[in-house]
Order: C-alpha cells, then sequence, then structure tokens
C-alpha cells in the first residue's frame, strides 16, 4: 500500500511521537508539534498512537491513493475533499483506490494530521519516524515532502468495519488562546512590573514562528540586569525572553540548551492549543485571504507564579 504526493502544500513533513532520549547529545526532540491530535488520527484509523503521521502546516495539497486505504483527517480545518467533495474530520474515511484526498487553507487553527491505516513505512533514526528538518534526517529522506513522492504504508490492523464509528473532538475554536504557565526557572531574573506585564498582558503570534518555537509581540518582560545566562536545558514549552524583552516559546524542534532566561514554562497539556495558532500576518499571504478565515493569533496567560 502507498500513497503518492500530487502536491505537498506549505510544509508537509512525516512526523511521530518524537525522538526522546537524545538531548543530552544536542539532538532535538522533534515529533508531532499538536500531540493530541496526532494521537486522535492514530487513534480513528486504528492504529497505535505512536504510529507516523502526515503534519501540514498552514495549507495543505493533494494525496493520491494506490490502493484502498483508512484515512483520518483531525487538527487544523483546511476542508478536506475527496475527488473534490467535502468530506468529515475527526472520523474514519475509508478512501478508494485511484481517489484523491485535498487539503486547503486552514480556516482554523494551523496544523492538519493525516493518518493512514498501517502508518507511514519509513526507517526509524534514533527510534524515531520523526523529520528533523533543520539536520536533515528522519522521515522522508529529512525533508519536506515534495511533488511526485510516494509514501508506503504499512498492513493494517483493524479492517474499516471495527472503526469506522470512532469520532473524536476537534481542536477548540476561537481568535485568543488561553495558556497556562508556571514560573520558569529564572523567574528571578525579572522586576516585579516584568512579570506583571508578561503575565497581565496579550500576545499577538507573529510571522517570524515555526517548529522551532513561537515569537510572540507584546508587553515587554523587563529584567532586573539583563537575560544572558550560561546555557542551560530547555524544556517543551519554555519562555525565552532575548534582550527584546518579547517571549519566545520554544516546541518541538527546539535546540536543546539556550542562553536566554526563561520566565515561564507552558504547561505540557496547553501545547497542543497554543500550536494550533497561526499568525494573523498569514492571511496577507494567503491566495484566498478573501474567505472569513478564523485564527487563533492571540495568547494570554492563564496563570503566573
Amino acid at each position: 500500500m502507498a500513497v503518492k504526493i500530487v502536491l505537498p502544500g506549505a510544509v508537509m513533513t512525516v512526523q511521530d511521537g518524537g525522538r526522546d532520549g537524545y538531548q543530552e547529545t544536542g539532538i532535538q526532540v522533534s515529533g508531532a508539534m499538536d500531540q493530541a491530535s496526532f494521537k486522535k488520527a492514530n487513534y480513528l484509523v486504528g492504529n497505535d498512537e505512536t504510529e507516523a503521521v502526515l503534519e501540514v502546516t498552514l495549507f495543505g495539497g493533494m494525496l493520491e491513493f494506490t490502493e484502498d486505504t483508512i484515512v483520518a483527517v483531525t487538527g487544523a480545518d483546511m476542508g478536506p475533499m475527496v475527488d473534490e467533495e467535502p468530506v468529515e474530520m475527526n472520523c474514519p474515511l475509508l478512501i478508494q483506490k485511484g481517489q484523491t484526498l485535498t487539503l486547503g487553507t486552514a480556516r482554523q487553527g494551523c496544523r492538519t494530521y493525516l493518518a493512514f491505516a498501517g502508518g507511514i513505512d519509513v526507517p526509524l533514526v534514533m527510534g524515531s519516524r520523526s523529520t528533523n528538518l533543520k539536520c536533515a534526517f528522519g522521515g522522508y529522506g529529512g525533508r519536506a515532502l515534495k511533488s511526485g513522492d510516494v509514501l508506503k504504508l504499512g498492513k493494517p490492523k483493524r479492517s474499516f468495519d471495527r472503526v469506522k464509528k470512532r469520532r473524536t473532538k476537534g481542536i477548540e475554536e476561537g481568535k485568543i488562546i488561553e495558556v497556562r504557565a508556571v514560573p520558569g526557572p529564572q523567574q528571578e531574573y525579572f522586576t516585579e512590573a516584568g512579570e506583571k506585564a508578561f503575565y497581565n498582558g496579550i500576545y499577538t503570534i507573529t510571522d517570524q514562528s515555526d517548529r522551532m518555537g513561537y515569537r510572540l509581540k507584546g508587553p515587554l518582560a523587563e529584567s532586573k540586569n539583563g537575560t544572558d545566562i550560561i546555557s542551560d536545558a530547555i524544556p517543551l514549552g519554555a519562555v525565552q525572553i532575548p534582550p527584546s524583552g518579547q517571549p519566545i516559546v520554544l516546541l518541538a524542534d527546539r535546540q536543546t540548551t539556550g542562553g536566554y532566561a526563561k520566565i515561564a514554562v507552558v504547561c505540557s497539556f496547553d501545547i497542543p492549543k497554543l500550536v494550533q495558532g497561526q499568525s494573523p500576518f498569514f492571511k496577507d499571504r494567503c491566495e484566498n485571504s478573501a474567505e472569513t478565515i478564523q485564527k487563533a493569533g492571540k495568547i494570554i496567560w492563564m496563570t503566573g507564579n
């Protein structure tokens, strides 16, 4: 079984749960940005939750199927269509041999996940099938997918009849993302006014955001004597404050160590909704920007110290 990439969209990569256990050697974790949508997609098609899927960012493309295949679409709503007919998300789909699945521009959210029964059969690299774009390994040749690429699929574990009634909830809607965070390891580097500005402020996701991290724009987090530190480990969701005073939330492809003070760490259970936020500036670059596209582009920190 296989699926052919006819059009790849903006950034389409193979991802799984991530490459754990190698950060001490400088290797990023990578893996699906929205782990909740990733696991839901695998559940819907009857896979183990760790099977590799496709992660599609901002807008999708077109895939052609060489055999009947059970597929699930979760995460951002990119208006999926099979042979130009709209289909549901968050449920199993049986796509027939020769049919095409098309994804458009994200109407709501940022990242869509496509799971295939049997998973994507690419080589394991350090225990993971995830693509590390910066180091160019893992996934499909260590790169984003291109037109003409063919992905081999594994053997399904369950028939369509066994999974066809499965359903999951979609991502949260809204233009404001409420994010819970705990104090970071260098919170004492910041003035009381800086902490209040950070925790009480509303931040916009900028267009300088990617799988490595989200750069935010909003109230300055004032420090006492600068934010340079001796480099230390960076957990998922760490909020670094560089000299500009504007926060950077570090995500799946983050570096393993960093030299800026971390004022907070986003709670892991809120990472999925954070990474479904996209920069409002993206709308100006969309081909169909005239459409009404609901975007989660602003962030509120719900908890502080």
